[in-house]
């Protein structure tokens, strides 16, 4: 892999090279990849960091393995799992207890973060939400993602309650992942709505209104709640 991708992990910058692949046509909609082991050797990695890379993949609907076929490029044929399929986590949580531990944790991070917030946090936020918005228009599914993840993460570092934030670090693989899920099934209507709910969390934020804040985060959790396939959450 000659690109540059600086420091990061082996595993998403295996990702990253993959998801490339697909967005050049390198392969094309209901293609098969080739084996883990073909494609390993190919891009210079292990099998196991090939294995997690193609699992993100999946999460974010890019692929799907079928069994006792071969892993393929979603498309006409190969269409991405309903919402809720594609939860890695089911032996341990459901998709809905996360949502649901989201709304409780993460509503009262924004609460107390409100106060807390500098201007140079309210900067990166919205340098985060700018990133969310242009690569979902860009078509870019894993820097859309990562930059979801830097503005929820930006918001639970700011509160001041340090443990919190302890617990919030301490579920963050869970948390990736649940913001994964619902992309495959995320109409452009859903995403422009949450576009929308982003810059709303972050005009409370900026207000220094908490419980502002904290309502719009409720808001925007229950709305991606039902579309990764929770349910009871309000």
């Amino acid at each position: 892999m000659d690109e540059d991708y600086g420091k990061l992990p082996v595993t998403e910058v295996v990702t990253r090279r993959i998801q490339e692949m697909i967005r050049s046509g390198e392969f094309p909609p209901d293609a098969k990849l080739p084996s883990q082991r073909v494609l390993s050797e190919r891009l210079g990695v292990s099998r196991a960091s090939l294995r997690e890379a193609l699992l993100t993949l999946e999460t974010l609907g890019l692929i799907r393995t079928l069994p006792a076929r071969g892993t393929f490029v979603s498309g006409e044929r190969t269409q991405a799992p309903k919402a809720g399929q594609n939860w890695r986590h089911e032996a341990r949580y459901s998709i809905t207890e996360v949502f649901e531990t989201r709304l409780v944790i993460e509503c009262e991070m924004c609460r107390l973060a409100a106060p807390a917030m500098t201007e140079a946090r309210l900067d990166e936020l919205a340098e985060a939400a700018r990133t969310f918005e242009m690569a979902w228009r860009n078509g870019d599914l894993l820097a859309h993602v990562e930059a979801d993840l830097a503005f929820h993460s930006l918001i639970a570092d700011a509160c001041p309650n340090s443990m919190l934030r302890m617990f919030y670090r301490s579920i963050h693989d869970v948390l990736t992942e649940s913001q994964r899920v619902p992309i495959p099934n995320t109409e452009v209507s859903r995403m422009e709505a949450s576009i929308s709910e982003h810059h709303a969390i972050l005009a409370a934020l900026k207000s220094g209104d908490g419980v502002a804040a904290a309502s719009e985060m409720r808001a925007h959790i229950s709305n991606t709640a039902s579309i990764a396939g929770a349910k009871r959450v309000p």
